[in-house]
């Protein structure tokens, strides 16, 4: 069976068409989908209504709780808090009540069993959705904070817009990386894939071409706020 995980799509509904185009070239079986829908992109609400008709499991990130009820003191710098909060609202405004219903009932974490592989996959941590844990954590702080599920083989999960994979004590970690934001400094959308069959495992990420130009205009085009960082931070895929 084959699988993929995206997240972190952020608005960006053209790099998630792309994904999505490639995915089905892939010949996935399941597409599963781990938070961070709408907030700080152009396309809000297409980017929302993709994700909806997939018609599949989806689970909360942290900007999905932003866009429910704004950014909060100590979760961004004091300096960006009033800023994010105006792009918050920008977002919310595109949106309809029902779309913000729907982020605020999403679930945190999804465990599943695929061919008698167990898999854990949640946005941050499983437990907290604003936790940072980056690529270069060393293997006890990744397996405390990220490798809670007993019985898991495999844990996913997204956030930090820089995917990676690795083997810990015979399990795997893998970062999926982002569709729409990605901080690696490669411009292309990020996205996680996971075969299972007969018991055997294999992991990837899969990198996916996209008009990020066309993107880093739509955010001058749609009078977002911030559209002059948010432009950049397309067009050099780094923060």
């Amino acid at each position: 069976m084959k699988i993929t995980f995206i997240s972190d799509i952020h608005g960006n509904a053209i790099a998630l068409d792309a994904v999505l185009q490639d995915i089905e070239q892939q010949g996935i079986d399941q597409i599963y989908v781990l938070g961070d829908i709408c907030y700080r992109g152009p396309e809000p609400k297409r980017s929302l209504d993709l994700v909806r008709s997939l018609h599949t499991e989806v689970i909360k990130g942290n900007a999905d709780e932003w866009v429910v009820r704004g950014v909060q003191k100590g979760e961004v710098a004091d300096k960006v808090l009033e800023l994010m909060n105006l792009e918050r609202q920008w977002t919310v405004k595109q949106l309809e009540p029902t779309d913000i219903e729907y982020l605020e009932s999403l679930p945190t974490t999804l465990n599943l069993t695929i061919e008698d592989v167990q898999l854990s996959a949640f946005h941050a941590t499983p437990t907290n959705l604003f936790d940072v844990i980056l690529p270069n954590a060393d293997d006890n702080q990744i397996e405390t904070s990220l490798m809670q599920a007993q019985g898991s083989q495999v844990f996913i999960y997204a956030h930090i817009h820089k995917p990676y994979i690795r083997y810990i004590n015979g399990k795997v970690i893998m970062n999926i990386g982002s569709v729409g934001l990605p901080f690696d400094g490669l411009t292309k959308a990020s996205y996680g894939l996971v075969e299972v069959e007969d018991g055997h495992i294999k992991t990837s990420i899969r990198r996916v071409n996209y008009d990020f130009e066309k993107v880093a205009a739509l955010y001058h085009e749609v009078n977002y706020p911030n559209a002059e960082m948010m432009s950049k931070v397309i067009r050099t895929a780094k923060i």
